[in-house]
């Protein structure tokens, strides 16, 4: 099943402002909106999140709060939210008081049992929004993120808007197989980390080039079986960095998506990239040795290949030269380049394709 990112937020306090004396919007006239609620729901929306709003509502439908009251300005400000083009996948409304121990009422976990059972939240990349303690509970409460307005970092839905946008692209992947021990980190959003240790000195190098020409960070680890060959060390640092940048992207909104290249030292190196979501990789090279340092050749073109499947991306690679090792090496620096390129957020703030999704 497919995972969504979900916003799942609170109303009075949050949305609106909640009456000081008593806690109740309960009239037209009472209904007032927080500044910037507008924009920044509009921008988180258009970058994929889903809205869902959960409230506890104290008692009502009882005679301290009836349903009518109730009804008037709730219903003026969802259609006030409509007309701004903001919608509201649900609305889920707790309606019973502290003391009768319900299992609906914030933070206890049963308006969202639906979302939890089916297991539609992608966990790391929604968030509970509300203004009170009981709203970060939730979001402990479902392993989601939370965020209490009007706290700390968050005073206005513009600060949210920003943390909630601007959050790095980090992604750790550990790969374990009878073959290889393997461990990648990477921020797409820091650079000048980059612990690089697979046993193979020029591997190592070319794995540099990568990271350093990205402008990325990363550590990678592999310990594996160089006693029987490389192969299996190659091909597994390829799938693991891969996929932990693919991790990192998540839904690649706002990024450029491809990359181009061409020049490099005496070779010549033609790279394209597109960050598609469906692997591909064209490699065309003539290299006249079979082992530069301690990286057999043959397994140039498999890492390559390896790791266009692990990202799920379109790769076009063409090398032309004289020598080997600065053919490969072009190739590797070459790939950095467009990741960069490709991985770079273009400003506009929207998932890259006609489709809606990569």
């Amino acid at each position: 099943m497919k995972q969504n990112k979900y916003l799942f937020i609170d109303r009075d306090g949050t949305l609106i402002v909640e009456p000081p004396i008593d806690k109740q919007v309960d009239s037209i006239e009472k209904l007032e909106f927080f500044e910037g609620v507008f924009e920044a729901l509009k921008k988180l929306q258009k970058a994929g999140f889903k809205l869902v709003m959960v409230s506890n509502q104290d008692g009502l439908g009882t005679e301290s709060f009836p349903q009518e009251d109730f009804d008037a300005p709730h219903d003026l400000m969802m259609k006030i939210f409509k007309s701004q083009g903001i919608e509201f996948k649900n609305v889920l409304i707790c309606p019973h008081f502290a003391h009768e121990n319900c299992n609906c009422r914030k933070p206890k976990v049963g308006l969202l049992m639906d979302y939890l059972v089916e297991q539609k939240i992608s966990l790391k990349d929604s968030y509970v929004i509300g203004d009170r303690e009981t709203d970060v509970q939730l979001a402990h409460n479902i392993k989601v993120n939370p965020i209490q307005f009007g706290f700390g970092e968050y005073q206005t839905w513009d600060n949210i808007t920003t943390a909630i946008l601007n959050k790095p692209r980090v992604a750790e992947i550990k790969r374990t197989t009878n073959e290889t021990d393997i461990v990648v980190k990477v921020n797409l959003d820091a650079h000048g980390t980059r612990e690089i240790e697979t046993g193979l000195g020029f591997f190592d190098h070319m794995l540099d080039q990568i990271v350093k020409h990205a402008g990325i960070s990363a550590v990678i680890k592999a310990k594996g079986d160089l006693h029987i060959d490389d192969h299996h060390c190659v091909e597994d640092v390829a799938i693991t960095l891969s996929q932990a940048v693919a991790q990192a992207l998540g839904d690649k909104y706002g990024i450029n998506r491809y990359g181009f290249l061409l020049p490099m030292d005496e070779a010549l190196v033609e790279i394209a990239l597109d960050l598609s979501g469906r692997n591909y990789c064209s490699f065309e090279a003539d290299f006249d040795r079979e082992m530069v340092g301690d990286l057999s050749v043959e397994l140039v073109k498999h890492f390559f290949v390896s790791f266009a499947e692990g990202l799920k991306a379109t790769l076009h690679i063409k090398v032309t030269g004289e020598n080997t090792h600065h053919k490969i090496e072009a190739c590797f620096k070459g790939l950095g380049k467009v990741l960069k390129q490709a991985v770079a957020k273009d400003g506009i703030g929207e998932i890259p394709s006609s489709k809606g999704v990569l």
